[in-house]
This record gives C-alpha cells, sequence and structure tokens, in this order.
C-alpha cells in the first residue's frame, strides 16, 4: 500500500496524517495513532468493544516473527478485505478504531502522570543505620576503586577554616 492509496481510502473518514512506521505507514488522527497500514495489510486499532465485530468478520490480530517465534499484537486486528470497496463503511470502522484508541490512551495517562510526580529522595540502609551518608565507590586514574564519603560540610560547601 502506498500514501496516495491510503489517503484515497480515508477520504469519507476525514483528515488523517500518514507517517512512514516499521515497514509501512502509522495513520492517526487528532494525534492519535488507530491505524498501520503493513505488507500484509491493514490493521485498525481494537480493544475488548470493538474485537468482537472484528472476530464476526474471520479477521485475526497483528502477528509478526521475532526470533523464530510468532507474536501476536492484540490491539490491532486486521481490516476485511471487503471495505476496501466500501468507503463509507471502512469509514464507520476508522471511527470505531480511532475510538478504541483514546480509550486506550486514557487508560496509559494516570501512569505517566504518576512517572512525572517529584520523588523523595530517600535515605540508603547504610545511611539510616549509621546516620551518615553512604560510601560512594570511586575509580581513580590508576583503575583502582576507592570508598569514599562526603562530610556534612562538604555536602553544604563550607571550608573548614584553620584556627
Amino acid at each position: 500500500m502506498d500514501r496516495d492509496f491510503l489517503i484515497d481510502l480515508f477520504s469519507a473518514f476525514g483528515p488523517v496524517t500518514i507517517r512512514r512506521m516499521f515497514s509501512g505507514y502509522g495513520i492517526s488522527a487528532d494525534g492519535t495513532n488507530f491505524a498501520l497500514a503493513l505488507r500484509a495489510g491493514l490493521y485498525f486499532r481494537a480493544d475488548a468493544t470493538t474485537i468482537p465485530k472484528f472476530e464476526a468478520e474471520g479477521s485475526r490480530p497483528f502477528q509478526y516473527q521475532n526470533r523464530g517465534r510468532t507474536v501476536t499484537v492484540n490491539s490491532y486486528w486486521q481490516l476485511p478485505a471487503r471495505l476496501f470497496d466500501d468507503p463509507d463503511e471502512l469509514s464507520d470502522w476508522a471511527k470505531a478504531a480511532l475510538a478504541a484508541a483514546q480509550r486506550a490512551a486514557l487508560k496509559k495517562r494516570p501512569k505517566a502522570m504518576a512517572r512525572a510526580a517529584p520523588k523523595t529522595k530517600s535515605k540508603t540502609m547504610s545511611e539510616t543505620a549509621t546516620g551518615r551518608p553512604a560510601a560512594r565507590k570511586q575509580t581513580t586514574a590508576g583503575g583502582k576503586t576507592q570508598l569514599r564519603t562526603k562530610t556534612s560540610q562538604q555536602k553544604k560547601g563550607r571550608k573548614r577554616q584553620a584556627t
């Protein structure tokens, strides 16, 4: 499938963005990727709501070979061949695939926000037990490894003054 064919295919659906991805194209609308066009065919995003529709048509999930084993990606299912001749029904399937992709994106968001939360610095076991900072390994120019700790004075950037 080439880019021009895909643009014509999705004309009834609306504007789509088509980008090179893997050995084919990724197709997105409103910034959400909802389809893959690969050598083996066209795959739409699917979830628990839309998978029964694909199964009823006899479609299969996207599969590829990796190091001698078959990997199945259940979130993308092959579009039934009959839809290539019916742009209006293909548009309905594309809308359902876009909705499935948007639902999946909403499920992922809380995890991303949790990762972005500021982390508090926790003390290591040796800091907690001794009340002093843990020793750090440091490799010298000669290749030897030394243990080194910083005093509280050094941490704060203060220099000891000679009296």
